[in-house]
Formats: structure tokens, C-alpha cells, sequence
């Protein structure tokens, strides 16, 4: 359950306010049910927007009661979950085809091979 001040990344576009899934706000109230009042605020931590959203439309990105950044893993797993099965599976899949590609190596980076680049000799 989200608390007041963690920080949530929206999962659903809201045209109507110009926020688009994404978008990063702090929890700064709840209401009754399962509603939460967010703020999105820009570089200059100038409020943008409130809105009142539902837990269906974001995710918690930064608890405030441990202060850490939820993993990755975490935030993929509680995006997943709100799939069709279908859907889920083909995440499972991408997921399996990244595990097992063959990662590339420093080496074959064309700005590693710029910065290695040995010096003409004498």
C-alpha cells in the first residue's frame, strides 16, 4: 500500500492533464478507498499538477518509509502483474531472449575502440 511522499511513476496516460504514463509525482494525500493525491512538479520543483489517482494507475517507484528506489525487478514485476495473461507471457519471453543474447563487450564498442586507440611509435 502506498504511503504519503513516495514517489509513483504513472502507468496510464491522463490526456485531459497533459501527464503521460511515465511521468513521476509524490503522493502528498490520502483519500478514502484506494485514492491517492499526487503531485507532479517540474525542474524546478514548481507544482505542475494535482490530481487524485487511483493505486490501478501508477506504480511506487521511492518508498519513503525504507528511502530507497524500488529495484528494477520490483517495478517491471508490479507493471507485469497488471497484464493480460498473454500479455505477461510475452514479457516472460523478451525477458528469457535478453537473458541468453550474447552480451556485447567493451571492446566492440566504437567509442571503446576510439579511447584505446594506442599511440603511434617513434
Amino acid at each position: 500500500m502506498p504511503d504519503l511522499f513516495d514517489v509513483i511513476e504513472l502507468t496510464v496516460d491522463i490526456p485531459a492533464r497533459g501527464l503521460r504514463a511515465g511521468t513521476q509525482g509524490t503522493i502528498v494525500e490520502r483519500h478514502p478507498g484506494d485514492a491517492y493525491e499526487v503531485e507532479f512538479s517540474n525542474e524546478a520543483g514548481e507544482t505542475v499538477d494535482l490530481v487524485a489517482l487511483r493505486a490501478d494507475q501508477f506504480i511506487v517507484v521511492w518508498q519513503t518509509r525504507t528511502r530507497t528506489w524500488l529495484p528494477v525487478s520490483e517495478r517491471v514485476a508490479a507493471l507485469v502483474a497488471e497484464l493480460p495473461a498473454e500479455a505477461q507471457h510475452e514479457v516472460l519471453d523478451f525477458a528469457r531472449f535478453l537473458r541468453v543474447r550474447k552480451p556485447r563487450s567493451a571492446a566492440e564498442s566504437p567509442a571503446h575502440s576510439e579511447m584505446v586507440t594506442p599511440a603511434p611509435s617513434p
